[in-house]
Order: structure tokens, then sequence, then C-alpha cells
């Protein structure tokens, strides 16, 4: 299958074309009859983690884990269905504000970046 090269490590832009992130790993389902198809992309270090595995992997995600508030112990989800097309990067339908946030850049933002004297005030 050349999924992998297909969509891993690829751009993920909304449909203004502003940066989600990138895919870190990918949600396999079945139909019915056993045939695979792609049911989710999957962002954040707690999908690249997995996808990278050993102690390295192991560290990766359990940090990103750690790090994550206490109802986001997953990686960001983005189904499917809500890609739009997949060229040099991969293209949603939505806007970024309808997508919930990746859990480790929700912590940096809570914990670091709103402590930053003036990063509440617009550039």
């Amino acid at each position: 299958m050349l999924i992998a090269l297909d969509l891993l490590d690829r751009q993920i832009l909304d449909r203004d074309g502003r940066p989600v992130g990138k895919v870190d790993d990918i949600e396999l389902a079945t139909t019915g009859d056993g045939t695979p198809y792609v049911a989710a992309l999957l962002v954040g270090q707690q999908a690249l983690g997995v996808r990278i595995g050993g102690r390295l992997g192991s560290w990766i995600a359990g940090t990103a884990r750690r790090l994550a508030p206490d109802d986001r112990k997953q990686p960001m989800r983005i189904p499917y269905d809500l890609v739009a097309t997949v060229d040099s990067a991969v293209n949603l339908s939505v806007r970024r504000e309808l997508l919930p946030d990746a859990p480790l850049e929700t912590w940096l933002r809570d914990h670091l970046i709103d402590r930053i004297p003036g990063a509440d005030h617009a550039g």
C-alpha cells in the first residue's frame, strides 16, 4: 500500500490555506466486507511517538500524553471525510477553528505562550 507515501508527513491545510499540522499517523478501518479504508488522519506527538516506536517513540508519546489536558489523552483525529484534496499537502474542506487543538499545542499556549508579557495583544 502506498498510503504512507501519499499521506504521512504531509502538511495539512484548512480550507483557507492555513496550516493545521502534519499527518503523523493514519487510522484505518474496514467495511462490512473487509475492505480497508482510511478513516482518519492522526496529528500530534502522541501519534508520532507510536509511529516511531521503541524507546524514543514511547518517550515522545508519553511526554505528550502527560502534557495533554485531562480530557485530551488521544492525538488530534481528523476524519478523512473532511479531506477535500491531497496533492503536495492535504487540503481540508473546513476551517481550522472547527478542529480541536492538538493537546501539546494547548499545553504550550496555556503554560508558556500566554505567560509572555503582551502575548494577549494582537500583532
